[in-house]
């Protein structure tokens, strides 16, 4: 039995005037094609001097391995400066 595991994903815009509603969206896009559930949630987190960074956080299948290609895709939108895993949680039941 493969278990599932919850990802939390930090992205860091360029700057605070990137629409995070925008990234956002963007971003969904990427998580759901990679997951292939619609279990998502997304959070603003300020971080300093009124710079907030996009908080991801979803499941997806233990089987499916690492999220480099994820981080990689997520990297490549408008606006973002850094993307990555912040915590990995195994599900229980």
């Amino acid at each position: 039995m493969v278990a599932s595991v919850i990802i939390t994903l930090r992205i860091m815009p360029t700057s605070p005037d990137v629409d995070l509603v925008k990234l956002e969206h963007e971003a969904k896009k990427h998580v759901l094609a990679y997951t292939g559930l619609q279990s998502f949630r997304a959070e603003q987190k300020p971080v300093a001097f009124g710079l907030k960074a996009l908080e991801l956080v979803f499941v997806v299948s233990e089987d499916k391995g690492g999220t480099e290609e994820l981080e990689k895709q997520l990297m490549k939108l408008h606006g973002v400066n850094s993307a990555e895993v912040t915590d990995v949680r195994r599900t229980i039941g």
